[in-house]
């Protein structure tokens, strides 16, 4: 949960980067125009738009993760019959952590459905009130976008961008748990018990961590892109693709990106992503270790 206060800014600024419609010019020429803009237009507390619902979804998105990780080792060691005072093969543990990431991108879609579009939901309404008879609206919240959700896409619609959530969480977990757990077993070589992390230091758990969560950005993002382009593209009533993501498929989207704005537009907001996802990653898996250790 903390960590998503601190990278919130940032995810915001990557969506916004993501979702530029493919119909009309660029909006943002980078994350630092977008960074100036939102602040100029909607002030500091415009860079948390959507805050709620990552805040609320952090707590059972990393309970399910770790806790299906877990659960995904114990049954890879009774399916391989390896002991339990025998270590996973890194290979084992990639395979653990794509199982939880799949089954974690069940639980994240619904909320970071209603996230992006609130976090873009106020450049549509600064579209509108430029226009010449600008609308009378307020800007819905967490639940007004729920309701709205359910009373135009049905429940179904709350799952809109599954495919891209499913294979970044699913190959970026891969990468997360896979990089995390290689560092450790590094940094943990040369001691008394090498599959011991209790004895692994602070400084070692910080550099683990941040590397994995650069390597679970890196691995995926297109996937993550297009997912972003989807579940925005009727808020903001453009074209990523091309006939509204009602009528749209999650292939189809990524095409439409790559012919427009080529291998660029498929990473737009790569690099704020990487600046907030190193210190965040860091900070989630020193939490972990020390309550592991505690509890």
């Amino acid at each position: 949960m903390i960590a998503k206060v601190f990278e919130h800014p940032f995810d915001l600024i990557k969506v916004r980067l993501q979702s530029q419609p493919l119909d009309r010019p660029a909006r943002f020429l980078g994350p630092v125009d977008c960074f100036k803009q939102t602040l100029a237009g909607e002030g500091f507390l415009g860079l948390y738009r959507g805050l709620s619902m990552p805040v609320i979804g952090s707590m059972v998105e990393n309970a399910t993760l770790f806790v299906v990780y877990n659960q995904a080792q114990d049954f890879i060691r009774s399916f391989s019959a390896i002991p339990r005072d025998s270590s996973l093969t890194l290979t084992h543990l990639g395979v653990a952590g794509g199982i939880a990431g799949g089954v974690t991108s069940f639980v994240l879609t619904p909320i970071e459905f209603i996230k992006c579009r609130m976090q873009v939901q106020m450049l549509s309404h600064m579209a509108s009130a430029q226009s010449p008879h600008p609308p009378v609206t307020k800007a819905p919240g967490a639940v007004g976008m729920f309701l709205d959700t359910l009373r135009t896409r049905g429940v179904k619609g709350l799952w809109l961008g599954q495919t891209g959530t499913f294979i970044r969480e699913a190959g970026g977990s891969v990468a997360w748990f896979g990089a995390y757990e290689c560092l450790s077993r590094a940094f943990l070589k040369n001691t008394s018990n090498p599959t011991d992390k209790s004895q692994l230091k602070t400084w070692q758990l910080i550099v683990a961590g941040a590397v994995a969560g650069v390597s679970y950005n890196v691995i995926c993002f297109p996937a993550d892109s297009v997912k972003s382009a989807l579940q925005t593209s009727d808020e903001l009533g453009s074209t990523s693709g091309a006939n509204g993501a009602a009528k749209k498929r999650f292939f189809q989207t990524g095409m439409d990106i790559y012919r427009s704005r080529g291998f660029a537009g498929l990473y737009a907001g790569m690099g704020v992503t990487i600046a907030r996802s190193a210190p965040s990653s860091a900070m989630i898996f020193t939490i972990y270790e020390f309550l592991n250790q505690t509890f």
